[in-house]
């Protein structure tokens, strides 16, 4: 058996863009002699559609799509996932389901059992878990068909009360095929290989797994579709960040007629979860997931130029340099705004920067705008003595600088903001936290760095300036980031343990760390959860980001 998997780039709710996607798979699988095609979790509406499937009309266009697509569906089976109505009523209104199709009709729906809720999953708020699971007999084949996470109820602790696959294995399938949409970050390559290894050795079957790719908004999916023999090698795995479609023959005796690219014996048996910072890990991916982040959200949102702040630190270095390579240089616009206490050396270094890439820049002054604010303001003001206020005027002024640039000419304002300063609070509201989307929101300072030295890797691009000069918001006279917050090496290591490993202040300080300094951490961490509830979404790269995928209260007391 010829089995494609199709691993793709959907757009939540553009169903003809999906279905035509979908169809144009079939067409080449066929022309390929398949047999079968898999496409990914909720491809047909793409994923997560969220309160979109609350509407019945987004339902509806699920299934139009779905008989448009069974058309299709003549010599060939096909998989592809989407909502499926609970016509029983005993829960809630939807399943996530798997359609097989084949001789123009629906054959089979398989519904999801394990629903997430953690992180950025939020599918048992909208769909109810399956009741009951059969496998797909196709071609003298038995298939255990199971979506997601399915699959990833294994081990010591598992998640769920009900393990699908234990059910379909007293049908005595000959093959499992997943169907996902399992998000990237950078701790999860090897761990998703961890895992389809786990189920290939339990229930000694190979394994077919479809992943999506692109990026929804803030998630982004790295696609990295995975195929496993029975005996658990690795035998084909997808590009990453990219679509692709391919087959491999599934012979008769259950082997997979292709070479192993990975024996079992090096495929990890379990993730260990980075106990530490390690602001090199996956580098290169961080890089390109960020890339994909960007062109997605620009491409489905149907805008085509970005504009940048570009201040000649190395945050706006790297944005800029991303959205270039993202957007291409000619759509990004970077605009130097200057003030009485930028250096000199910053204006020459961002003035450098958009001269080795190419893209358009500006610099427009705001000493004046400064200073007339001031007077404006000094009958209130009198002579207090200067302090943060009179600093976030001149990022304020920045920002609305900025914003009236790209509503003028219809840009977007990438946002520049780190996840150490997000963290900490070290932003200004409705200044330099202003933008449509956090390009490096989910970056810590030292990966930032490595970012750099990665985009600097064949040429120099962004200045080594830039990279080897001390950090600084140039706001007040020889101003340094180190003024108001730890050393990075410090800080990004405490902010690693209480955000990403969610440690207590006691386990953090039996790390090693002076007690007061983490205790002055986690304080801004907790007092700044408003100005980050105000922030843009942010591109997802790490196991917690801030988002959709931490949840905390504003007004909480938890160490403030």
């Amino acid at each position: 058996m010829k089995i494609f998997l199709a691993q793709q780039n959907y757009h939540i709710g553009n169903f003809e863009n999906n279905t035509l996607k979908i169809i144009n798979a079939i067409k080449e699988a066929k022309a390929q002699n398949a047999d079968l095609i898999v496409f990914s979790e909720l491809c047909i509406c793409g994923y997560p559609p969220r309160d979109f499937v609350e509407f019945d009309d987004f339902i509806n266009r699920c299934y139009a799509a779905i008989d448009k697509i069974k058309e299709y569906a003549d010599t060939i089976g096909v998989l592809v996932g989407a909502p499926d109505r609970n016509l029983a009523r005993n829960g809630k209104d939807l399943f996530n389901g798997a359609y097989f199709l084949y001789d123009k009709e629906i054959k089979a729906v398989q519904h999801k059992t394990c629903l997430p809720t953690y992180d950025v999953f939020d599918e048992y708020r909208y769909f109810e878990p399956a009741f009951n699971w059969q496998v797909v007999e196709f071609k003298g084949r038995k298939i255990a068909i199971t979506i997601c996470e399915d699959i990833w109820n294994l081990g010591d602790n598992p998640l769920y009360r009900i393990c699908p696959m234990d059910i379909l294995m007293q049908q005595q399938p000959d093959v499992m095929i997943n169907l996902s949409a399992s998000p990237f970050d950078y701790t999860h390559d090897e761990d998703r290989k961890a895992t389809i290894k786990s189920n290939v050795i339990k229930y000694k079957l190979p394994l077919f797994y479809c992943n999506a790719v692109g990026s929804q908004t803030e998630v982004v999916f790295d696609g990295s579709s995975l195929i496993f023999d029975r005996d658990g090698n690795l035998c084909k795995e997808f590009p990453k960040f990219k679509e692709h479609l391919e087959g491999i023959v599934l012979n008769d005796d259950g082997t997979i007629d292709s070479p192993v690219i990975e024996p079992r014996e090096m495929v990890p048996d379990q993730l260990l979860e980075p106990l530490q910072l390690s602001e090199t890990l996956n580098i290169a991916q961080i890089h390109d997931a960020i890339i994909l982040g960007i062109r997605d959200y620009f491409t489905k949102m149907g805008f085509t130029k970005a504009i940048v702040g570009s201040s000649g630190g190395i945050d706006s270095a790297v944005t800029l340099a991303l959205a270039c390579k993202a957007l291409g240089k000619e759509n990004v616009r970077a605009i130097l705004l200057p003030s009485k206490y930028s250096t000199t050396h910053s204006v020459n270094d961002a003035e450098k920067l958009s001269n080795t890439l190419g893209n358009p820049y500006d610099i427009v002054a705001i000493k004046n705008i400064y200073d007339s604010f001031l007077n404006t303001l000094k009958p209130i003001f009198k002579d207090l003595p200067f302090n943060i206020a009179e600093e976030n005027i001149q990022s304020r002024i920045r920002g609305n600088l900025l914003m009236a640039i790209a509503n003028k000419f219809g840009y977007i304002l990438l946002n520049t903001s780190n996840k150490s300063e997000l963290a900490t609070g070290y932003g200004t509201l409705y200044g330099d936290m202003a933008g449509g989307l956090g390009v490096l929101g989910d970056c810590y300072k030292l990966q930032i760095y490595e970012l750099a030295k990665f985009i600097n890797a064949e040429k120099e691009i962004i200045p080594e300036n830039v990279i080897s000069k001390a950090p600084s918001a140039e706001l007040r006279p020889d101003q340094k980031d180190t003024d108001s917050l730890p050393d990075y090496a410090i800080l990004d290591r405490v902010l690693y343990q209480y955000i990403e490993r969610r440690q207590g202040p006691d386990q953090i300080k039996a790390l090693g760390f002076d007690p007061a300094l983490v205790d002055r951490i986690l304080r801004m961490v907790n007092m700044n959860e408003y100005k980050r509830n105000q922030f843009c979404p942010i591109i997802r790269i790490s196991p917690k980001a801030f988002g959709v995928g931490r949840r905390v209260p504003i007004v909480g007391k938890y160490l403030s």
